[in-house]
C-alpha cells in the first residue's frame, strides 16, 4: 500500500502590511515554516488577525512551491489606528458634558493599545490605559489603568435621593493569558479610593455628608470569544463573565462584598446587508443593603433614551437586540441603519429579586438609529439613535457615541 505524502508548509509570508510589524503577525500564527498544510488552522490565522484594531481585513492564498510543499500568503488590510474620541452629553444635573480622547490601538506595530481620556462631567476626570495582550508570548500579555474618575453621582436611599459628587482612584493591574484561539482570561487587582461628598437632595439623619474609603478588589475576567468579522459585519457567539471581590482598608462601616456579571453576545448575518446583533447582561452584587449600587440605568450603557444615571441597583437583567442595515457602502464609507430594543429591570438597593418584575423597575425602550461607518479606521463608527420609552415612568431621547452600542 502506497500513502500519500503529507503537504508541508514551505514558508508562511505576510503582505499588505505596513505598520504592523511582520514577526508580530508571524508570532501570533499557528501556522508555521515545516508543518503539515492545515486549512483549518490557516482559517483560525485568519479569524484572529481580524480581530485585531490594526486590522480592517485579512484573507489567504496558497502557492506550490516544490516536492510537495506550499507557500502560505496571509495578506493584510489594515486599519489606521491613533484615534481621537469625542463623545458629548448632557450631565444629571443637565450641564453641558464631554469626553475628549486619544488612543493607539497598534502602538510600535504589536497590537499595543496606549492611550488616555480627559471628561468634564460637573467635574474633571482623566484615565490612561495600557493594553499588551501578547507582550511576553502568543499567548500571554498585561494591562494596566489608572483613573481619576469624579462625577455627580445620584444615590438612593428608602424613597429619598441625594446627590453626591463621587471621585475614584483607581490603580489596576491584570495579568493577560489566551489558553486557545476561543478562551482567554484577565486576573489581578486593583487599589482604589471612593470619596462621596454630599451636594443636594434628602438630608434626614440617615443621608452621610461625606464618605472616604479606601478600597481594594480581586478581578477575574474569562471570555468565550467565537466571533467572525467580515468588515462591518459580524457573526457568532460571544461570552465575557466579569467576576470581583471589593474589600474595605481599615475600620468602616461598608461592607466587603462580591460582584458579577456576564454579557452574552450574539450575532447573525441576515442577507448580503443585514446583521442581527444581541447582547443579554445578568448580573448580582452581594451588597444588596447599600445605597452604593454597583448597576447603572443610564442609555449611555444599557437602555437608549432613559437618560444619564437615572437609577442604580444592586442586580440587572438588560437585554439590548438590534437589527442593523447596510443602505450604503462606497469605498471605504459606509451608513446603516439601526432598528433596535432595549430592556431591562433592577434589583432595588435593600430589594428582594421579586424587584425584577416590578414595574416600576422595569424599563423597555424600542428605537431607530443611523450609523455612519469608515472600514479603514479601527472602530470609527458614528452613531446616533433616538430611543423610545414605553414603560411607567419611561423616557425618550438621543444617544449619540462613537462605535457600536455592543
Amino acid at each position: 500500500m502506497v500513502l500519500a505524502q503529507e503537504s508541508i508548509i514551505a514558508d508562511v509570508k505576510i503582505q499588505g502590511n505596513k505598520k504592523l510589524k511582520t514577526g508580530f503577525v508571524l508570532k501570533i500564527a499557528k501556522v508555521k515554516p515545516g508543518a503539515v498544510l492545515d486549512s483549518a488552522l490557516i482559517e483560525e490565522d485568519i479569524k484572529r488577525l481580524k480581530r485585531l484594531p490594526s486590522v480592517s481585513h485579512a484573507y489567504y492564498q496558497v502557492f506550490y512551491a516544490q516536492d510537495n510543499s506550499y507557500n502560505v500568503f496571509y495578506n493584510i488590510e489594515e486599519n489606521f489606528t491613533i484615534i481621537p474620541s469625542v463623545n458629548v452629553y448632557t450631565s444629571n444635573n443637565d450641564e453641558f458634558a464631554y469626553r475628549l480622547g486619544l488612543y493607539e490601538f497598534n502602538f510600535l506595530g504589536r497590537n499595543i493599545t496606549l492611550g488616555g481620556y480627559y471628561q468634564k462631567d460637573n467635574f474633571s476626570s482623566y484615565g490612561l490605559n495600557f493594553r499588551a495582550p501578547y507582550l511576553f508570548s502568543r499567548k500571554a500579555g498585561i494591562a494596566i489603568n489608572l483613573q481619576d474618575l469624579n462625577t455627580r453621582e445620584p444615590v438612593f436611599f428608602d424613597n429619598s435621593t441625594a446627590d453626591y459628587r463621587y471621585q475614584n482612584k483607581l490603580l489596576e493591574m491584570l495579568a493577560l493569558y489566551e489558553f486557545n484561539f476561543k478562551n482567554n482570561i484577565a486576573f489581578g487587582g486593583s487599589i482604589f479610593n471612593e470619596n462621596y461628598n454630599y451636594i443636594t437632595g434628602a438630608t434626614n439623619g440617615l443621608i452621610p455628608q461625606q464618605l472616604d474609603i479606601d478600597k481594594h478588589a480581586i478581578k477575574l475576567i474569562y471570555e468565550y470569544n467565537n466571533l467572525d468579522y467580515d468588515y462591518q459585519y459580524v457573526s457568532g457567539f460571544k461570552s465575557i463573565f466579569n467576576g470581583q471581590y471589593v474589600g474595605v482598608n481599615g475600620n468602616s462601616e461598608l461592607p466587603e462584598f462580591f460582584i458579577g456579571w456576564n454579557d452574552f453576545l450574539y450575532f447573525k448575518k441576515l442577507g448580503a446587508r443585514g446583521n442581527w446583533a444581541n447582547r443579554l447582561r445578568v448580573g448580582l452584587s452581594s451588597n444588596a443593603d447599600s445605597p452604593f449600587s454597583p448597576f447603572a440605568v443610564d442609555n449611555n450603557l444599557n437602555i437608549r433614551g432613559v437618560g444619564n444615571t437615572i437609577d442604580r441597583g444592586t442586580g440587572a437583567i438588560v437585554l439590548n437586540t438590534e437589527y442593523r442595515h447596510t443602505l450604503l457602502e462606497k469605498g471605504w464609507f459606509v451608513m446603516q441603519s439601526n432598528t433596535f430594543i432595549d430592556a431591562g429591570s433592577w434589583r432595588n438597593p435593600g430589594g428582594e429579586f421579586g424587584d425584577f418584575g416590578d414595574a416600576d423597575n422595569i424599563r423597555i425602550n424600542p428605537g431607530l438609529g443611523l450609523r455612519f461607518i469608515h472600514k479603514s479606521i479601527f472602530n470609527v463608527i458614528f452613531r446616533i439613535d433616538y430611543g423610545f420609552g414605553i414603560t411607567k415612568n419611561g423616557a425618550s431621547g438621543f444617544v449619540f457615541g462613537i462605535g457600536q452600542y455592543f
